[in-house]
């Protein structure tokens, strides 16, 4: 089983418990992707004030290290290499009915094409890629847990989750890079 980095409830933000049954179930792949700078690749949505690590939903038929791969590539131009996993999430959203597993992943940038290939609705919210040193990172992504709104395609319930989730990634990965538990600040 893998390390769970952590799990998110309704609880997290105030609300209501609702019990989750038989709920619909969604599975991802995302990350920390570093740079030869030392920086995190941030996905940022002006519009919502959202900023959030890359990565997305693993489509059918796709194995889990793939689908990190083609969302690296798509939210961030990047191919990377020297993948580890670093474990999971789990987003309990009791207000809908919904689960998010998400497997970590860490990984380098062997080659930045600075070509983004993101769907409209990414384009429409204001997507763009940032690289931050992980502490402003971390400030980037925490600050907007509690200013992110929603838009046409997401109510704000669930950017929060989204966001609170990759903060609480963030600070785990810091708290190993501390422990010197990982190395990976950028050299491939």
């Amino acid at each position: 089983m893998s390390n769970i980095i952590a799990k998110i409830t309704d609880k997290d933000f105030g609300l209501k418990e609702k019990k989750i049954d038989n709920p619909i179930i969604r599975y991802g792949a995302r990350g920390i992707v570093v740079n030869d700078n030392g920086e995190i690749a941030i996905f940022h949505k002006r519009l919502k004030n959202e900023y959030k690590l890359p990565g997305g939903g693993i489509e059918k038929d796709e194995n889990i290290i793939d689908a990190f791969c083609r969302e690296i590539m798509e939210e961030t131009g990047c191919e990377i290499s020297n993948i580890e996993e670093l474990g999971i999430t789990i987003e309990e959203k009791g207000q809908t009915n919904f689960c998010q597993i998400s497997y970590i992943f860490i990984a380098n940038v062997i080659k930045n094409t600075h070509k983004l290939h993101m769907t409209k609705k990414e384009q429409d919210e204001g997507g763009e890629i940032l690289w931050l040193l992980p502490d402003e990172a971390y400030a980037n992504v925490s600050n907007s847990i509690n200013n992110v709104i929603g838009s046409i395609y997401d109510d704000r319930y669930k950017s929060m989750f989204m966001v609170k989730r990759d903060a609480m990634i963030l600070s785990y990965y810091l708290k190993l890079i501390k422990k010197k538990e990982i190395i990976k600040i950028g050299r491939a």
